[in-house]
């Protein structure tokens, strides 16, 4: 691909996905944005609610598999046509009156519809892109699930407070159906395979590999405990963090609300400058375990450690800060783990191998809200509680970012799996 045409059709597709994976992550965390309301209207109880939170999870990793295997042998382009198609539709039936049978219903089967929108988004990208430039698109998609979040959480509360949760799960069905039309009159098939333009190191061969090699090897099953530990933070604060604020800390919902975007706009920060510089680093001759592996790692042991400390503090603002700031360190692995994995998979197996890393890495979504739900329903009071549940997330993010630390090794693994 060359001249003004291409570069502005790869960038038009790119700007597509980013918003693809803002209605993506405002379909996420519209339940944690309207979990006061949802659990007065219905009457559930904390274990309930933790289990309406994780029912999203409850197909979405199988899902991201599943498609990440279809979509080598399918354009990504219709994946992501009838994904968005769904998103859609299943949001309609909570305008009406819905039970927790229903409203856990309609979770799963959007849980099983998004699983795949992140690596399968990627996947798409990378189709535009050599492997040396993909990490400033991927940083864009990226951007979308936190500016998704920061734009769309004000409005979401706002119909919220000012009408009912139940018009904001049809304003996000508005917003997935007008996606979908654009995606399908816009969205094309990129045919960038595993091309680097300035790189040192050869790019893979273009056949297969055993998908045994591929999974097995130490570098992915890094990435599956980093990219878990990570994750296990974004599924904790999706469902939990406006509760938290308004239930633990005293906020009203339309404060609370607007507290929310909070970790987004951080994150977005966070993610862009970080991706940036990773990039940079590998075009100057950086090593992908230094730009790519022990650059996130360290955040997400940082990250750890900084939101433990939050729950040690007592003063209402510094305890936010300190929770934003160690729910959002970790973000930046949401880029980079990909970036690694693109870098050491065939683009013929690609689509499977980040649909796996993401089905692995997501399930922490099936655990955190769960958890949280059951230590608040057992805790002597909701800070209490609380405390206990954030407490155990900075532990599993920490672990998470010291098995990336010293097992990523995608330099080693290329090498391996080159000889294959």
């Amino acid at each position: 691909m060359s001249g003004q045409a291409s570069a502005s059709q790869k960038w038009a597709i790119t700007l597509l996905l980013f918003f693809f994976m803002m209605i993506n992550f405002a379909d996420k965390a519209i339940i944690g944005l309207a979990g006061v309301p949802i659990m007065s209207d219905l009457q559930l109880t904390p274990e309930q609610f933790g289990l309406v939170g994780s029912s999203f999870f409850f197909l979405f990793s199988v899902s991201a598999v599943v498609t990440g295997f279809i979509v080598d042998r399918v354009q990504s382009r219709l994946a992501l046509l009838v994904m968005g198609l769904i998103w859609a539709l299943v949001q309609f039936p909570m305008v009406g009156k819905v039970g927790i049978e229903l409203l856990i219903a309609s979770r799963i089967i959007l849980g099983a519809a998004e699983g795949p929108a992140y690596p399968i988004a990627l996947h798409a990208a990378y189709k535009w892109f050599p492997e040396d430039k993909r990490a400033m698109p991927g940083a864009l998609i990226a951007q979308g699930s936190s500016l998704g979040v920061i734009f769309c959480i004000p409005v979401l509360n706002w119909i919220i407070v000012t009408y009912s949760w139940h018009y904001a799960f049809g304003a996000l069905g508005v917003a997935g159906l007008l996606w979908t039309v654009a995606w399908f009159f816009i969205g094309k098939e990129g045919t960038v395979g595993d091309v680097v333009s300035t790189a040192t190191s050869p790019a893979p061969a273009p056949f297969k590999r055993p998908y045994k090699a591929l999974i097995l090897n130490q570098t992915n099953l890094a990435s599956w405990a980093l990219y878990f530990g990570a994750y296990f933070s974004l599924a904790l604060g999706l469902a939990w963090f406006t509760p938290f604020l308004v239930q633990g800390l005293g906020f009203d919902q339309s404060m609370a609300g607007k507290l929310t975007a909070l970790p987004f706009i951080v994150s977005a920060v966070i993610i862009m400058v970080g991706s940036f510089f990773a990039q940079r680093a590998m075009q100057r001759g950086a090593s992908s375990r230094r730009a790519l592996g022990v650059f996130p790692s360290l955040m997400a042991c940082a990250g750890g450690v900084v939101f433990i400390c939050s729950t040690l503090v007592f003063d209402t603002t510094l305890r936010i800060v300190l929770m934003v700031t160690g729910a959002t360190l970790p973000t930046i692995v949401y880029t980079l783990v990909p970036v690694i994995l693109a870098e050491i998979t065939p683009s013929a197996q690609r689509g499977a191998i980040l649909g796996l890393a993401g089905a692995v890495g997501t399930s922490a979504g099936i655990f955190a809200p769960s958890i949280m739900g059951w230590v608040l329903g057992h805790a002597a009071t909701p800070l209490d509680g609380f405390n206990l549940g954030y407490q155990i997330c900075g532990a599993v993010t920490i672990a998470g970012g010291l098995i990336g630390l010293i097992f990523l090794q995608p330099e080693r693994q290329r090498a391996q799996l080159a000889a294959i």
